[in-house]
């Protein structure tokens, strides 16, 4: 299991850098690679993505999700991967966003690339742009404040 962090600060708020990442089906604008996130429930999404070259399908669960605080998930098939994002004022109108992941890479491909550093080059990516996504629109598409305490997940 390899295990990746990544923070980035951001110039908005931390409402809104939260209520845009709430917005799970809006990630192939600016995640390298996710093709479609398609949210079924409240707690469970469907993923198409490209990891290391090999194009995958897979459903994560929110395993908590605490506004303006923390969003954690789980998959519960295909790659496995894990992880929490946390969201920090920093002022009235900047924020900071730490990504914590581990990912079991699945597989010659995955585990190449993962080896030569090429997950966590996207990770980084992805997270700056984030950055470029939510300071160039300044406000948020829209966002989910619901509440997913960590002992209802199951």
């Amino acid at each position: 299991m390899s295990t990746y962090e990544q923070g980035i600060e951001l110039s908005v708020p931390v409402r809104t850098a939260y209520n845009q990442w709430t917005l799970f089906e809006e990630f192939p604008r600016f995640m390298e690679g996710v093709e479609s996130v398609t949210q079924v429930t409240d707690i469970r999404n469907h993923w198409v993505a490209d990891i290391g070259g090999v194009r995958r399908e897979f459903d994560t669960e929110i395993t908590e999700q605490t506004p303006d605080q923390r969003i954690a998930w789980r998959t519960v098939d295909g790659p496995q991967h894990a992880g929490v994002v946390t969201f920090h004022r920093l002022s009235d109108d900047s924020c900071r966003v730490m990504l914590q992941m581990e990912f079991d890479p699945d597989g010659f491909l995955e585990s190449v690339a993962d080896t030569l550093g090429f997950v966590r080059a996207r990770v980084a990516g992805d997270m700056e742009r984030f950055k470029e996504f939510i300071e160039s629109r300044g406000t948020e598409e829209g966002g989910w404040r619901g509440e997913v305490p960590q002992h209802q997940v199951g």
